[in-house]
């Protein structure tokens, strides 16, 4: 499930890295069309840190270093939610390219964190 949930993550990140890449492009401020894939990465990623709470008690046992596990998960989802506020009140183009390469670090650090937790 784990898998499945960070593949499902990263491609949203994946997916809102292009849209709002897009929208930069062609001179739009942060909209709907880009906000959409930054609040549900960001869901996405608070369902992340229920289901890493929950795994332990299931049997399902991290292989690699937990404090860096916690500080990247912890870290994407703050960072995540901060650059979506400042996005929203700045409403800027250049919001878009920096909401991009949030939503391009947080893919990373899901992978990272997959790597961590030993799925990969």
């Amino acid at each position: 499930m784990i898998l499945w949930f960070a593949y499902l993550i990263m491609g949203i990140a994946g997916l809102g890295t292009l849209a709002c890449l897009g929208a930069a492009a062609i001179r739009k401020t942060p909209n709907d069309f880009t906000m959409v894939p930054v609040a549900l990465t960001a869901l996405l990623l608070l369902v992340q840190i229920v289901i890493a709470i929950i795994a332990p008690f299931a049997g399902n046992q991290a292989r690699g270093d937990l404090l860096e596990f916690w500080l990247y998960l912890i870290v994407a989802f703050v960072l995540l939610l901060a650059v979506g506020v400042w996005a929203l009140i700045e409403r800027s183009i250049t919001a878009n390219v920096i909401l991009a390469l949030t939503l391009a670090t947080v893919a990373v650090m899901v992978y990272r964190m997959c790597v961590i937790w030993g799925v990969w």
